[in-house]
Order: C-alpha cells, then structure tokens, then sequence
C-alpha cells in the first residue's frame, strides 16, 4: 500500500487505484489509518432484523399457510390479523437471500442463435432467396413467387411464380440458376430464412451436391435476410402492382417484365445509383467513369455551381454484409457497414 501511496502523489488517486484494481474508498481508508481488516469488514444497519426474527419471517413466507401467497398478500393478510414483522420489500430480500424467488410460471426462453455474418466482395458470392404470396383471384387463393437475389450487385439471379411452396420446386429453381450462372463448387454461400423449403432436406442435399454453403436466419429476427425482404417491398409498392392476380399466368405476365426492369433499367441507391445488371456483369466501373467525365465537362462549363469541390459520382460499394461485425470501438468499418439495412 505505501508504494500505492507514493504513485498517487504522482499519478493521482482514482488512476493509481485503477491500474492497482483497488477500490479508492479503500485507499482512503488506508490513508486514514483503518486496519485493512476492519475496512473491508462490513457491520449490519442498526435497523436491519436480528437473526431470530429474520428466521421468523422466513418460516412464516415458506409456512404451508402462505407458501403459495405473494409477500404482498402475505403482509396484508398479517396486517389484518394485528401482527407487523417488516415491510413487503423487506420479505422479498429474504427470499432472494433464500433463492426462493423466481417466475411462477412456465415461460419460453429460446437460446441464443448465432448471428450471420456473410460478406461479399463480388457478384455470385452470397445469394439470398425468399419465398412470398401473391393474392389470388378469391379469398384464401394464393400465389408463390420464388426469388434468388445476388446481394453484392441486387441482381435477380431467377425466380418463378408457382402454385404451392414446395421443396421439390425450389431444389429445381436453385439447381437451374446455379447452372446459369456458372457457380464452382465452394464459391457461393445461399442465404435464407427458416421456412420449411428453405431448412428441407431436398434443398440440403442439394446444395451439398452443388458446394454450396448454406446458411440461415436466427428465429424470430425480422432483419436477418434484409435484402430479399426490401425487394418483395419494392416490388408491391409499384402503382402497377395489382391487388390480385386473376390467374397464375397473370402473375407470370407482370413478373417478367417487373424483374425485367428491376435488374436492367432501375438505378439502386445501394448501388451508387447504378443498375443490378451492370454490377453484376461488370459495367459498373466504365459507366463510373463516363459518368465523371461528363460532371468534369459540367464543371468547365459552369464551374461557379459547384461550390468547394469538382463533382464526382457516388462511390461503388466495395463491400456488402448481412450483420457486419462490430469493432473493438463498438461500430463497423464504413466499407463494412454498407449493405446492412439491404435498402432496395
């Protein structure tokens, strides 16, 4: 303690105590001449209830009487019988003490999950896919639209309109664009929630076929495939999007032309303002420069409209999460944060 002393001349006392993991009150203590034994020794309140009473009160709380009664219940009914031991809070304490406090009823406590991490740095490494209801001509009537969505360039890599939600359909959707795409074996992680095509042992086996990593969102977290779930809103949000399809081939009419758009003439705000087809193949960065060329001349030419620095287009995203991670200082890089929200 003496050397705690001196180094708190120099250093100052909270410091000194912190890289010592010394409480400062016990420094204080020290200084003040208490023995380290009687400082650390801590007396009851003089108000607190002797050992024979507190005894009594617990005999009472755990009593066949009152065993299934709340202390507030028990403290009344006592009340009202002329008998006063010690207040609610008081009662509380002691069962605490005695651990005998806990929910009385059953409740659902779900584990933790760990969360997904997935990260893509070009087209065709992370896809997400979902599955969504497109109303039928009558009440209960049903349509089920299937999308793959590559989440680095938001491009709509297949879908299709069937009937049912289906396992055995999926495994052929999955199978065909992987194909049309050129996937490698381990190249590519699929994304999806827990639905029960998504989790089926079809699609499993598939994709163990295909080398393909699959992963899957914790239960009962909304934001877990955030990019296939921002496309289906913007796709209902069209003005042309009906409010019933009349049949399933009306479906397929306005879905090809949608995901037509979707992929080719729609400029993404997740994107720069570019579109998901020239990402995904690659024209992205000759279409980047074109357009800096073209904000160079507009600056030549009016140089007084662009206050404090020369225009240039919005950067290219250079990375894409599904969770990024935290840093050691509590928020993700920059880069890495982009593409959480999966803003389509």
């Amino acid at each position: 303690m003496s050397a705690a002393l001196a180094a708190a001349i120099d250093l100052g006392v909270r410091p000194t105590c912190a890289a010592l993991e010394l409480a400062p009150a016990t420094f204080y203590r020290y200084r003040q001449g208490a023995p380290p034994a009687l400082a650390l020794e801590r007396r009851p309140p003089a108000r607190a209830l002797a050992l024979t009473e507190r005894q009594t009160v617990l005999d009472l709380l755990t009593s066949e009487r009152f065993c299934d009664d709340a202390p507030r219940q028990i403290w009344a009914t006592l009340l009202d019988e002329g008998q006063y031991h010690c207040s609610v809070s008081t009662m509380y304490r002691i069962l605490h003490a005695e651990q005998a406090v806990r929910e009385r009823r059953d409740q659902l406590r779900h584990p933790t999950y760990t969360k997904p991490e997935l990260l893509a740095t070009a087209p065709n490494q992370v896809w997400s896919w979902d599955i969504t209801k497109l109303l039928g001509p009558a009440k209960w009537a049903y349509f089920y639209l299937y999308v793959i969505l590559d989440i680095f360039s938001r491009y709509v890599v297949g879908w299709m309109v069937a009937p049912r939600e289906s396992a055995t359909l999926a495994r052929q959707l999955i199978a065909a664009t992987c194909s049309k795409q050129s996937i490698a074996e381990d190249q590519l992680t699929l994304h999806a929630d827990r639905g029960s095509s998504m989790k089926s042992n079809l699609v499993a086996q598939l994709l163990a076929d295909l080398g393909v990593t699959k992963t899957h969102s914790r239960p009962y977290v909304s934001d877990d495939n955030p990019f296939s779930e921002s496309q289906f809103r913007t796709m209902k949000y069209r003005p042309e999007f009906p409010p019933r399809f009349g049949s399933i081939q009306d479906s397929r009419s306005f879905c090809g032309p949608f995901f037509g758009w979707y992929n080719h003439a729609r400029h993404h705000s997740g994107l720069a303002l570019h579109t998901p087809h020239s990402v995904h193949y690659g024209l992205a960065q000759t279409i980047q420069r074109a357009r800096q060329q073209t904000l160079l001349v507009a600056h030549a030419l009016h140089p007084e409209r662009f206050v404090n620095k020369t225009p240039a287009p919005p950067l290219l995203p250079g990375a894409v999460w599904i969770n990024p991670p935290k840093l050691s200082g509590g928020s993700a890089d920059s880069e890495q944060n982009f593409g959480k929200s999966g803003a389509n």
